[in-house]
């Protein structure tokens, strides 16, 4: 590989399982179609919480395609086709964070699609790790461990700080 190569796909070069209202899989697009047509598709979320009960969270990079630099969950991105949820949960932490072997990972709760979540399924995981993190520039501009209670706060003074994704799990996430 050299300098100019990444690891990773080119942002409209990735290819999803589109699903159904089942998420059942019918066949594959390509990022950029997926977005457009607003079809079904699959991602992930993580929050990763520290043993002093603080969440993870990251300031997507000013160069993403959706919510850049806005506040989300500890780590977030699609599945990729012919990929599982949980496979996708690890690879993206490996991805954004550096986190290649957490902690207590544990499935939360599904989030069927709407419009909050782009039209996607999301499963919403959590596990504990106390990093420090290996952020991906192209994917993460900083990061930070906040107190449940301050996030809540901030999210109730200052909601347009946060992705409209990370707003609507979280507010799940914290009823159940």
């Amino acid at each position: 590989m050299n300098e100019t190569t990444s690891p990773f796909p080119a942002a409209g070069s990735e290819v999803f399982d589109v699903v159904d209202a089942r998420d059942s899989v019918l066949f594959q697009a390509s990022r950029a179609s997926v977005h457009k047509e607003k079809l079904f598709h699959r991602a992930i979320h993580v929050f990763v919480f520290n043993s002093a009960g603080q969440l993870y969270l990251q300031r997507r990079s000013m160069t993403k395609d959706t919510a850049p630099g806005k506040w989300v969950s500890s780590c977030s991105g699609h599945v990729d086709a012919g990929e599982d949820y949980d496979a996708a949960a690890l690879r993206e932490l490996g991805e954004e964070i550096g986190l290649y072997e957490p902690a207590t990972m544990a499935r939360v709760f599904k989030e069927a699609p709407c419009k909050q979540t782009g039209y996607e399924f999301v499963w919403v995981y959590k596990c504990q790790a106390e990093g420090p993190f290996v952020l991906d520039p192209v994917e993460v501009s900083e990061g930070q461990w906040i107190d449940i209670a301050h996030l809540n706060n901030w999210l109730k003074e200052r909601p347009r700080d946060f992705a409209w994704s990370f707003s609507y799990l979280w507010a799940k996430f914290m009823a159940l």
